[in-house]
């Protein structure tokens, strides 16, 4: 089999971040059995750690993100190598460009219509409408017309967001039709949908869809904040949630949701509220490993790698024995982001740990370094830590006394 991979990610050996370490291709892809080569940008190539030896192919362009230097890069690759059996992209982004790639060059694998079921945010909550499962109200921006009597028949606040976004960005919450009015001319309103404002708590499910689209792993967490708010410069953390009848009816909403689109034999993040009626609403589904410090979390407490369990399957191995959940044990993670003005030169960054003995992991700028701005939840911001208790209250007290007490000063440069 000749399987390419497409990377962005870098990997770090300073022994201090942990960002994209659970992404080892070179354990999870037999290099031996298999033909293997590599699409990279600059930053990507630090994250290809196989012996040179065993790569087939490795081209590098500016941005794997850019679909015609991709499909370019791919061709050459099958001009050297061969014809390509699996084309692999892990990043969100790289998704449904990656299945474009595979359309223009007759490669097999996940198709742009199969994979507008987790990333295009009509498509997905179109299909579950059909199925009876409870979605927020939505439309499409493309007539700035229609986006305002939405907005007046759904009532204020409401939410416009990306079609294929990601990690909030793009996202508003808009207050009143002033607002919208004046926000709708500065998007490209084709890629933007507007929804309902859901009141309500918001579970993030982490877990695998084998080829049947059933769910042999999947861990219910509780966020604390939210994306929305961490763009706007608030803390973002989550916590496992524990057994409880609650968290039975997630998961069975999670197999509902993953059953009805179809997704399969990819690792997914699905988002829901739980409104204060104790209703599960459907927010989004990503095909894709959960972000920030998630999978890093769900490998400590449970063994399980869902970046290894995806490549595995990549490479024909069954996961039967690698996606296995026992016990019942809870842990956080919380991110302290930037500060808003950048740059900014670091100052002061305590650790908590003295008062916090939970914390497992923590990644906190040194005094003196510049942050910058750009970057998701795994960047460098002002404090990053992972959380581990036996007790589910005690990981979210815990987070909120990071949170009430982090020390942390910077200057705008």
């Amino acid at each position: 089999m000749h399987i390419v991979i497409v990377n962005r990610w870098p990997r770090f050996s300073d022994g201090v971040r942990w960002d994209n370490e659970l992404t080892r291709y070179e354990e999870f892809i037999d290099h031996d059995a298999h033909r293997v080569s590599y699409v990279v940008d600059p930053l990507g190539a630090q994250g290809v750690l196989a012996d040179p030896a065993k790569i087939a192919a490795q081209v590098q362009v500016e941005d794997v993100n850019d679909f015609e230097a991709l499909r370019d890069a791919v061709a050459e690759i099958i001009r050297r190598v061969g014809p390509v059996d699996q084309l692999v992209a892990l990043s969100e982004f790289t998704l449904e460009i990656a299945a474009r790639v595979r359309r223009d060059l007759g490669i097999p694998g996940p198709t742009p219509d199969e994979v507008a079921v987790y990333r295009d945010k009509v498509r997905m909550k179109e299909i579950l409408a059909l199925k009876g499962v409870r979605i927020p109200r939505f439309d499409s921006c493309e007539a700035p017309e229609s986006a305002v009597e939405f907005a007046r028949s759904a009532g204020y606040p409401v939410i416009l967001k990306p079609v294929d976004g990601a990690a909030s960005i793009g996202v508003h919450r808009v207050e009143d039709e002033r607002q919208l009015t004046a926000l709708l001319p500065t998007l490209d309103l084709s890629r933007y949908e507007i929804e309902e404002f859901v009141t309500g708590r918001i579970f993030h499910i982490d877990g695998y869809a084998d080829d049947n689209a059933e769910i042999p792993f999947q861990v219910v967490s509780r966020y604390v904040n939210d994306c929305l708010a961490f763009g706007l410069g608030a803390p973002l953390g989550s916590v496992v949630v524990q057994n409880s009848e609650l968290r039975d009816r997630i998961e069975a909403f999670s197999r509902e949701c993953v059953l009805a689109l179809g997704i399969r034999t990819t690792p997914f993040h699905l988002e829901v509220f739980v409104t204060p009626a104790d209703e599960l609403v459907f927010l989004e589904i990503g095909g894709r490993v959960g972000g920030s410090e998630v999978p890093h979390l769900l490998n400590k407490l449970f063994g399980v790698n869902l970046f290894e369990v995806w490549l595995r399957a990549v490479g024909g191995e069954s996961t039967t024995g690698i996606t296995t959940k026992s016990g019942d044990p809870s842990g956080g993670w919380l991110c302290v982001p930037k500060p808003a003005e950048l740059p900014a030169r670091v100052t002061k960054a305590v650790s908590p740990r003295p008062n916090v003995p939970s914390i497992w992991r923590e990644l906190l700028p040194p005094v003196g370094e510049v942050l910058q701005p750009g970057g998701s939840y795994d960047a460098l911001h002002s404090g990053r830590f992972i959380l581990l208790d036996d007790d589910e209250a005690q990981v979210e007290a815990d987070i909120h006394r990071i949170i009430d007490t982090f020390e942390f000063e910077a200057t705008r440069i």
